[in-house]
This record gives structure tokens, sequence and C-alpha cells, in this order.
């Protein structure tokens, strides 16, 4: 994966397309903590307590995918 030379216009042109930014507060903190099932990354364990907040998560990540919690979440790869 290759990232942006300018981060920074990339994230305003993210965010200009509609993409929106979710802070990450101590109740998702809280929630990634107490994730059931879930391998110990603390990344993803964010990610996915990040979407629980009522969101649809786009990943391509296999072990997000195949996760046996209940959330709205859309296969990339596909």
């Amino acid at each position: 994966m290759s990232y942006p030379e300018n981060v920074s216009h990339w994230r305003q042109e993210q965010l200009g397309q509609g993409t929106i930014e979710i802070p990450v507060n101590g109740v998702i903190g809280i929630r990634a903590y107490d994730l059931p099932n879930f391998h110990p990354d603390p990344a993803d364990r964010i990610i996915v307590a990040t979407a629980l907040e009522g969101h649809r998560l786009l990943t391509a990540d296999e072990l997000i995918l195949n996760w046996t919690g209940s959330m709205d979440r859309l296969d990339a790869r596909e």
C-alpha cells in the first residue's frame, strides 16, 4: 500500500468527498477492550469499536471480516 505524498491534502480531499472522521473517546476505548472473541490487535479493536457506534465498515481485513460479532461491514475485496 502506498500513501500520498501530501497526506494533509489527501485528508482534505477525503473530507470534501464526504468522509467523516469519528474521534476515539472513552466509550469506544472501553468497547475496544471488551470486544468478545476478537484478536488482540489494538488498532483493529479501535476500528471495530468505532464501527459499532452505528457505522458501516468497509474493510479488506480478513480478521475483521471473519469476526463472528454483529457489525455492519462490507468486504472491500469484492
